[in-house]
Order: structure tokens, then sequence, then C-alpha cells
């Protein structure tokens, strides 16, 4: 009879229970190649930027409320107006030997300068209890650029605001000027006298007994 063929080489390796490792394989047929590129970026390790659309330029905050010169909060949003060193309204100045809150007087300004109209700030659409500092308008007015021109804000050192600020600072403008002159305010006139009031009850105990209590002439 004709001897059957020869059965092919078989690669095997001897099994352990108790040992795990891989095969053995030839080194000299592996080949070290880059990885490929992900096949979109949610499969990068990082959070996704919120989506703005196309015309975004920025989000309307209603009815702000200034806390301080610089400061807004309005729509669950506390704002810091970016490029500015803002005043706080503890803070007070001196000029000429003369100290005045100046923090209260540019806080009082910039509320009259908002007067509840809607301010339009670069921030996420989404609200958030952490302050933000972001570029603000009213209109077409830079919110950041009114202060610093008005002197009720400095100009953040390397900021856009900086050739303003000296601007602000050589006129005394704002919180680089002088005291406010208070002499034709009229003073806060004083408390009323608290009027007579009438006895709670016309009789009153005396020895037991209730007897009328003595009441005030009429007045003419």
């Amino acid at each position: 009879a004709t001897p059957p063929p020869p059965k092919p080489a078989v690669h095997s390796r001897a099994i352990d229970p108790d040992v795990v490792a891989p095969p053995e394989l030839p080194a000299g047929q592996l080949e070290r190649v880059e990885p490929r590129e992900p096949l979109s970026k949610l499969a990068l390790a990082m959070p996704p930027k919120p989506k703005m659309p196309d015309d975004w330029n920025g989000t309307k905050l209603f009815q702000p409320v200034a806390t301080a010169a610089g400061l807004i909060e309005a729509k669950g949003y506390s704002v810091a107006i970016s490029g500015i060193d803002v005043v706080g309204q503890e803070e007070t100045c001196t000029t000429d030997g003369k100290s005045w809150p100046c923090g209260i007087r540019a806080r009082t300004a910039f509320r009259a300068f908002l007067r509840g109209r809607a301010v339009v700030c670069t921030v996420p659409p989404e609200g958030g209890r952490d302050r933000i500092s972001a570029e603000c308008r009213i209109g077409k007015q830079d919110v950041g650029q009114w202060l610093v021109d008005n002197g009720w804000a400095r100009a953040a050192k390397a900021g856009p605001y900086v050739e303003a600020g000296e601007k602000a600072q050589s006129a005394k403008k704002g919180i680089f000027g002088s005291a406010p002159n208070l002499a034709g305010i009229a003073a806060v006139p004083p408390a009323p006298a608290p009027a007579l009031q009438a006895p709670g009850s016309i009789l009153e105990e005396v020895d037991g007994a209730l007897k009328p209590t003595d009441q005030p002439a009429p007045a003419e």
C-alpha cells in the first residue's frame, strides 16, 4: 500500500492550568505601526464644547444687577467684566489727604449706566454658580471700555484698555478724581418724635378693685 501523505506540522504549546502565558510567536514576522487617527472627536478624552449657533454673539442677560463696578448678576450668572480690575464697593480712595468711599460711588455710577437694560455677554447659554469673566456690551457699547474711560474701573495689565486707563487717570476721572462735593445736598431731616399713645385701659386696679384712671384733658 502507498504510504499516507505527511501531515503538516502543528505549532502548539504545552497547556498548564497554573500558568497563564501568551503563545510563542516568531519575532521576525511582527512589525510595529503607528495607531490610526480616531474616527470622531467623541473618542477623545475631553469634555465636549457647547454647541453654539452660527450667528451666536453672546447671551442676553435681562435686568442685570450691579453688585460692584464691573460685577453683574442676572439670569443665574455672576459675571466679572473682563479686561478690568473691579473696584469693590468697600474700597476707599484718598485724594488731597481726604478719604472718600469711591467703591460705592463707582457702583452707583455703574448702576446708572445699566438702568436695567439687557446686557449681552459672551457666556455659555447654560447658567452656572461660578463667577465668569466675560466681555459684555449694551447695544454697541463695550461695558469694560465705558468703565475704564470714565474712571470707574482700573484697566488690567496687558489688557485691551490700558491706554484708556492711562487717559482716565491723567484726566482724574472717576476714582482718580477728587471726592464728590456734597455741600449742595440737603441734610437728612431728623426723625419725627413718637406720637403720644392713649392708655390701653380706662380702669386700673387699686386695692383689689377697678377704679377709673386719670384721663388727660381733651385738646382744644
